[in-house]
C-alpha cells in the first residue's frame, strides 16, 4: 500500500529574495523525501488571503512570520509549525513553536573583517528607519558598531526619516549629502542589498568613486540586484537555503510526533561574495599596500612571509612594524587571512576533495588545513561543507 502523502503549507513573501532562497532549501528536503503535497501561498506577507487551516486537513506548517496576522492565523491551526523570519513582528520568547533566525552578529562579523582585510580606517553602516519587522538592521547595526569601536576606529551611521523609496528624491539626497561629509575611503556595511544598491545609486549621483572613496558590501546575495547595481555590489550570504532545509527537516520531525530540541534556531552566515563594489585596497602606506597585493596574488601558492618581504624591497622589521600601524596585524596573519577565505569559499561552493582544497590553498596536508580552519571557522572543512551545501 503507498504511503500517503503529507499536506504541507508554505507561506512566504514571493517578493524577498530571502524567503525565496529559503524555499529552496525546504524545496531541497521536500525532493529527497518525497511523498508531500505543497500548498503555497507567496503573496506579500500582507496580503495573505489564507485558508481556514483549521478546516485544511493538512499535516504542517511552515510559514514567515514577520506578519503577526500571519503569525496568528497560522498559530490557531494548531498544526506542527516552523517558523522563519527576522524575529521581529512576531517572536516570544519561550514560545513551543520553533523559530529560525540568522546570525545578525556573525554577519557583522563578516563584513567589519572583509572591509578590513581591505585596509579601511573609517567605516559606517547605513541602515533604516525602525519599523515593527525590520530590528534585524538594527542589530546587524549594533554588532557592526561594537566591533569598529573596538579596533578604535570611527563609524558613522544613517537611518534616514523615510520609511520606504517612494520619496527616493528624498532619500537619495539625504544619503548623499551623508555620503558626502563621511572622512574617506571609507568602508560601509548596508542592511541589505536594497539598501547598498541605493548608496552605490546616490555615490554616482553625487560624484563619489567607488570603490576608490566608497567601499559597499550588502547582505543576502540578490544576484540580479548585484548584478544590476553599478558597480556590482559585494554582499554576504546568510544561509537562507541552509535555514529552509533545516527549517523542512524539522516539520517533518514534528509532523511525525517528535518534540523539538531547541525552539530558538540560528542559522550562521555561509560567507561573503566579493564583486567590485570592494574590490579596492584602501591602503595609503604604498608599501603596505603593495604587500597586500601580493598576498592576495600569491598567498595560496604556499609563501611565507620572507617572500612578501623580498617583493617589497624593504626590512621585515619595517614591514612588520608598518603593518601592526596601518592593518593592527602581522604580515603572516594577512597571508592565513587570504588562505582560509580562499579555503572557505572552495569547501562551501564546490564538491573539490578536501585533498586537493589544501593543496590549491597553500597548506601542507589535510591535516594541517583541518587544524588551522576549524580554529577559524569553529568547524572542520567536512563539516563545514555539511552544514552550507543545502
Amino acid at each position: 500500500m503507498p504511503r500517503a502523502k503529507r499536506r504541507v503549507a508554505l507561506i512566504y513573501d514571493a517578493r524577498l529574495v530571502y524567503d525565496v532562497k529559503v524555499m529552496t532549501g525546504v524545496a531541497a528536503y521536500l525532493q529527497e523525501r518525497g511523498h508531500y503535497s505543497v500548498y503555497v501561498e507567496e503573496n506579500a506577507l500582507k496580503d495573505q488571503r489564507l485558508p481556514d487551516l483549521r478546516s485544511w486537513k493538512g499535516d504542517g506548517i511552515i510559514a514567515d512570520f514577520d506578519d503577526p496576522a500571519v503569525a496568528r492565523l497560522v498559530g490557531q491551526s494548531r498544526l506542527p509549525t516552523v517558523g522563519f523570519g527576522g524575529g521581529y513582528g512576531w517572536y516570544v520568547e519561550g514560545s513551543s513553536t520553533p523559530y529560525f533566525f540568522t546570525n545578525n552578529q556573525a554577519i557583522a562579523t563578516l563584513a567589519i573583517d572583509h572591509l578590513l582585510e581591505r585596509g579601511f580606517k573609517h567605516f559606517a553602516y547605513c541602515g533604516y528607519a525602525r519599523t515593527p519587522i525590520n530590528g534585524w538592521s538594527e542589530e546587524r547595526e549594533h554588532a557592526f558598531v561594537k566591533l569598529v569601536t573596538k579596533r578604535r576606529c570611527s563609524c558613522a551611521v544613517f537611518h534616514g526619516h523615510h520609511k520606504s523609496t517612494r520619496q527616493w528624491a528624498a532619500v537619495q539626497q539625504a544619503l548623499g549629502e551623508w555620503l558626502r561629509r563621511l572622512p574617506k575611503p571609507v568602508g560601509v556595511m548596508a542592511a541589505n542589498d536594497n539598501r547598498g544598491r541605493q548608496v552605490l545609486e546616490a555615490c554616482r549621483a553625487y560624484d563619489l568613486n567607488v570603490p576608490n572613496e566608497v567601499t559597499v558590501i550588502g547582505v543576502d546575495n540578490d544576484e540580479l540586484l548585484c548584478q544590476l547595481s553599478s558597480p556590482p555590489l559585494s554582499s554576504i550570504e546568510q544561509g537562507a537555503r541552509r535555514l529552509g532545509y533545516a527549517a523542512a527537516a524539522l516539520l517533518d520531525s514534528l509532523m511525525r510526533g517528535r518534540k523539538p530540541q531547541q525552539c530558538r534556531v540560528i542559522i550562521d552566515p555561509v560567507g561573503v561574495v566579493t564583486r567590485q563594489s570592494t574590490d579596492v585596497l584602501a591602503v595609503e602606506d604604498s608599501d603596505v599596500a603593495r604587500a597586500l597585493a601580493y598576498i592576495r596574488e600569491h598567498a595560496c601558492d604556499g609563501i611565507k612571509v620572507p617572500r612578501v618581504v623580498s617583493a617589497v624591497g624593504i626590512s621585515r622589521s619595517g614591514l612588520e612594524k608598518r603593518f601592526a600601524s596601518v592593518l593592527g596585524n602581522t604580515i603572516r596573519t594577512a597571508i592565513r587571512r587570504t588562505q582560509l577565505e580562499r579555503a572557505r569559499r572552495l569547501v562551501s561552493e564546490t564538491d573539490m576533495p578536501l585533498k586537493q582544497v589544501a593543496a590549491e590553498t597553500g597548506f601542507k596536508s589535510v591535516q594541517h588545513l583541518t587544524t588551522v580552519f576549524a580554529h577559524a571557522f569553529a568547524k572542520t572543512p567536512a563539516r563545514y561543507r555539511q552544514t552550507t551545501t543545502r
